[in-house]
């Protein structure tokens, strides 16, 4: 299996935007100071405690395609886990917390545990719990109040762009002017030929608050393509959780070059 569908299965990272959530319909998008879109969108953060979501995954590289049912549980800002099955057999299972990455996959019997800073290295971009944890409640990936941004409006909806540059990347948000959650973010490297974009197809209702009901993601390297989708089929706002992992004996240990 590809690394990507890894970093997927225990990230439900890395993320058919024509049927994403609807701007205020047949009216003008209101036109609202850059400081403005990035506080409502900061104050429309998903607030919970804990999550409980069962989760369909389609996963397509263009070489191999299936489709997963994950169980995915939140615990915020602390722990994030994932378990994977296809025809009811598990595939993988992870832990993610803010220090420490780990998974295992039972196909090939192997595991890993590092930081996020190997992690980051291997997959050749920038991780960390918090992105992980945004990226999968519909929030953007950075922190848009630790940069200035330039704002407009295309499409009925507002596109918010950094006034400088991260070395070596290209970054876009467009954001949903009904509840300032994220449409669709884009992280580019140009140099290295890679683009990540991730669309929010629609949200839904959990807690009353607007939370993600299908993420689209598509990640491009070159002329390979991986698409990975992502639907919400059921999601428990803050039920009690437990966070059972172990690592099997006898299992090899991945080697991150």
């Amino acid at each position: 299996m590809n690394r990507l569908f890894y970093l997927l299965c225990f990230c439900l990272v890395i993320l058919n935007s024509c049927k994403g959530t609807k701007a205020v319909s047949g009216a003008s998008v209101k036109k609202l100071k850059t400081a403005k879109i990035i506080s409502n969108h900061s104050s429309n953060d998903f607030n919970f405690t804990t999550l409980n979501a069962r989760v369909k995954v389609r996963y397509d590289d263009g070489k191999q395609s299936f489709s997963p049912n994950v169980t995915l549980r939140l615990e915020k800002d602390k722990k994030i886990w994932v378990s994977a099955k296809l025809l009811g057999i598990t595939l993988a299972k992870a832990l993610i917390t803010p220090e420490k990455v780990s998974y295992y996959e039972k196909v090939n019997n192997t595991y890993f545990e590092g930081d996020f800073k190997l992690l980051s290295e291997w997959l050749g971009t920038e991780l960390d719990f918090e992105k992980v944890q945004q990226l999968l409640l519909g929030q953007a990936l950075f922190n848009l109040n630790n940069e200035k941004y330039s704002s407009s409006i295309a499409n009925q909806k507002y596109r918010l762009q950094p006034k400088k540059e991260l070395a070596l990347f290209e970054r876009l948000f467009i954001i949903n002017p009904d509840n300032f959650k994220i449409f669709s973010q884009q992280l580019k490297q140009p140099l290295e030929n890679r683009n990540l974009l991730i669309n929010y197809s629609s949200y839904q209702k959990v807690g009353n608050q607007d939370f993600p009901k299908e993420i689209n993601i598509m990640a491009t390297e070159g002329v390979a393509k991986t698409v990975i989708m992502i639907e919400y089929r059921n999601v428990d706002y803050n039920p009690k959780v437990s966070f059972p992992f172990k690592i099997p004996s006898g299992y090899e240990e991945v080697t991150i070059e």
